[in-house]
This record gives structure tokens, sequence and C-alpha cells, in this order.
């Protein structure tokens, strides 16, 4: 088992930034890949970025691609996604989840955290 939980959402203008955080324990976090995905009111959650298990290999949403950095410190058990230009359409609640393999289907997640609001303003 995983346990994730993440911080780091809230409220922020357009064009302003958020670092999300992701904090891992129990099972060996270093042996999964770690993924964002996000899911604003009404719609279905969507794939944001994942990073390989170590770090070398990261994926991104064409959406975010650009304004987004995912990355891991397996020393510490922690993800993050650092997010820049934040545009109204971000808004949303954004969950971190391990996998074997980072990719974008969600179904291929396991393990998933509670999820941290993020809500960008016009």
């Amino acid at each position: 088992q995983v346990q994730l939980e993440e911080s780091g959402g809230g409220l922020v203008q357009a064009g302003g930034s958020l670092r999300l955080s992701c904090s891992a324990s129990g099972r060996t976090f270093s042996s999964y890949a770690m993924a964002w995905f996000r899911q604003a009111p009404g719609k279905e959650r969507e794939f944001v970025a994942a990073i390989s298990w170590g770090g070398s290999s990261t994926f991104y949403d064409d959406s975010v691609k650009g304004r987004f950095t995912i990355a891991r410190d397996n020393a510490k058990n922690t993800g993050s996604l650092q997010m820049n230009s934040l545009k109204p359409e971000d808004t949303a609640v954004y969950y971190c989840a391990a996998a074997l393999h980072p990719l974008r289907q969600d179904y291929a997640y396991d393990y998933w955290g509670q999820g941290t609001q993020v809500t960008v303003s016009s």
C-alpha cells in the first residue's frame, strides 16, 4: 500500500503560480511512477502529468505543456507539480496518484490521494 496526500492548493489569480506537493508513505514510493490528474466540476477526471519512478521521464498533457513541471524527490518520498501561468480553466481538484508505469489513463493507477482544490480567478 502507498498512502498519498496532496497539499499546496489554493486560490490564485490568472497568470499566477502554485506548487502542489504529494507526500507518500507506506510501500517504497521510489518503486512507482507518479502522476497528477485533475477534475473540474461537471467534468471527468483528466491526466495532467506523469513522471517515471526514477524521474528520468516526464509526460504532460498538451494543455499544460510549457506551464507545468512535474518532479519528485525519492529520498524524501515526495512529488510536486509546479504550475505557472495559471488560467481559469486550470481550476479543478488536483490528485496525485501512483502506479507501476507512468501512463495517461487513470484506471492504471492503484493509489490516490484525497485531492487539493486549485481555483484560478480571472
